[in-house]
């Protein structure tokens, strides 16, 4: 017995050192750390559980025959964060430089099979030079079974990716396929084709870090939502955002106690809203003003910053934040805004987060680019986003709410729960300037004094329509409240709504204008 012990303590040896010493020092001499060392510090010490630790590939051309390394290449098992089940694969750079062969593709295959089962989120740790080009059509055929269950598990579990290096060709596509991307500054890039393809084709030249690094991918693309420092960083962002998310689609988000009374008011609120309805201010004040403790975990920062989202807890409780943001094209919404918006809203739908949308919205931001580009049908998947959604969805206008952009917003008709306005609330087909110069132009035309007219007109048309209360007489609104009570009236709705049951027409599946 002591001989097969003995025996099985080197194979784990050799399985744990993965590419040897040598690469595993190139490793850290790039700022990165292993896979091992990654997993280690995502999971709590100790509880990780290694699966298939000893496959290795089956491929015998190239003389890969005689280049065998237990594991093949990637680390799988499960663990705890918190006091969760977590699922996790971490490639492994130190072997063929991560490359993805069949049997490495079927590891991750079972653990996301698992995952879906059992009813726990999968993290991905990527790190990873492609295919395995020895194995050819054998390792395509290994994404496409990834990429079949990335999307089976769409919607029922959280999957996450955080690439840590590499991520090039057709693999980028199982991370596009899950909720959350990160990235790690420096170290981690995503791209279809490289620098060199890209040189030969279009004659452009351009670095990895230039064409998919992470700061193109979450402030440009939007491909990512979350850019890290380095790897412990990267990670330590992972442990957090699982910290707002339940473990599966049949589950509430975990409660975190608090000692923030849910009754705290704020005075600083009756402030907020400037005087001047064009003067900009930070949206996220408000936001943080209710939030338990004033944690705000945003999502998407850098990305369409005219539109906030992101989660906080209020009296314990995940909540799904949705937020028009004035200090950036005075909280517009374009293209860019609307899909950020509408993913979010629809992962929070289908993980029954509740969304608090706060509404400060003068309308869509006009131009010929944006009309071109679709703005009519990105504008329409949010609004197809919170038509849709069945979870509990409490709004609150603060200040614009004009045109179609108010019916967007998670207004009354479009299946808003509760919904608050400050006093400062201006709810109208548009702004006073643009009404009168169309209801009032022979007026202010054939007027002694044209301006002095038009500005009565204006203020005259602010004191009748952009206000709150023809709203709240028509019971668009439910309650017009002082902006230093939000976090207690916010708090009250959604325990209101906790038990909130909806449900949608039965269908196949529905068809959003992508």
């Amino acid at each position: 017995m002591k001989e097969k012990i003995e025996q099985l303590r080197k194979l784990n040896q050799q399985a744990e050192i993965g590419g040897g010493e040598a690469r595993i020092e190139k490793q850290h001499t790039s700022g990165k750390l292993t896979a091992r060392e990654r997993i280690d510090l995502l999971l709590e010490k100790g509880t990780f559980v290694e699966i298939d630790k000893f496959v290795t590939h089956s491929c015998y051309d190239f003389g890969m025959e005689k280049q065998k390394t237990l594991g093949d290449g990637v680390i799988t098992g499960y663990g705890i964060i918190g006091k969760r089940t977590v699922f996790v694969f971490a490639q492994d750079f130190t072997v063929f430089g991560g490359a993805l062969s069949e049997t490495y593709a079927k590891k991750i295959c079972k653990i996301m099979d698992m995952a879906m089962q059992l009813g726990a989120p999968v993290i991905g740790l990527n790190d990873s030079g492609g295919a395995r080009i020895q194995e050819g059509v054998r390792s395509l055929a290994g994404y496409a079974e990834i990429f079949l269950r990335n999307s089976l598990a769409s919607g029922v579990i959280p999957q996450i990716s955080a690439i840590m290096g590499p991520c090039a060709g057709g693999a980028v596509y199982s991370p596009a396929l899950t909720d959350f991307i990160f990235m790690v500054k420096e170290s981690s890039y995503m791209f279809i084709t490289g620098p060199e393809v890209v040189k030969s084709v279009t004659q452009e030249e351009v670095t990895k870090n230039e064409l998919g690094g992470s700061e193109i991918h979450t402030t440009r693309s939007g491909v990512a939502h979350f850019s890290a420092d380095n790897d412990i960083d990267c990670i330590l962002k992972v442990r957090e955002l699982i910290s707002f998310l339940p473990n599966n689609n049949m589950e509430e988000p975990p409660f975190v106690p608090t000692t923030d009374s849910p009754n705290r008011r704020d005075l600083t609120l009756n402030d907020l809203i400037p005087t001047n309805p064009n003067q900009p201010y930070d949206m996220k004040e408000l936001i943080h003003s209710v939030a338990d403790d004033r944690n705000f975990y945003e999502v998407q920062e850098d990305y369409a910053t005219n539109i906030v989202v992101g989660y906080i807890r209020l009296n314990g409780k995940t909540i799904g934040v949705v937020a028009n943001q004035p200090n950036s094209l005075a909280g517009t919404l374009d293209i860019n805004a609307s899909v950020k918006a509408a993913r979010f809203v629809r992962f929070c739908d289908a993980f029954n987060i509740p969304l608090l949308t706060l509404v400060d919205v003068p309308g869509f931001l006009p131009g010929v680019n944006q009309e071109y580009e679709g703005i009519i049908r990105h504008g329409a998947k949010l609004l197809y986003a919170y038509c849709e959604a069945t979870v509990p969805k409490v709004t609150l206008i603060t200040r614009k709410a004009y045109g179609g952009a108010y019916d967007v917003m998670s207004s009354k008709h479009i299946r808003g729960d509760v919904n608050f306005a400050y006093p400062t609330a201006e709810i109208a087909v548009m702004g006073a300037d643009g009404a009168v110069n169309i209801l009032f132009r022979k007026e202010i035309s054939s007027s002694k004094d044209p301006e002095a007219t038009r500005k009565e007109l204006q203020d005259d048309y602010r004191d009748k329509f952009a206000n709150p209360y023809r709203a709240a007489e028509l019971g668009y609104v439910d309650e017009i409240i002082e902006p230093s009570v939000t976090r207690e009236r916010l708090i009250r709705s959604f325990e209101l709504l906790a038990n909130k049951r909806q449900s949608n027409p039965p269908k196949k599946h529905s068809n959003i204008p992508l």
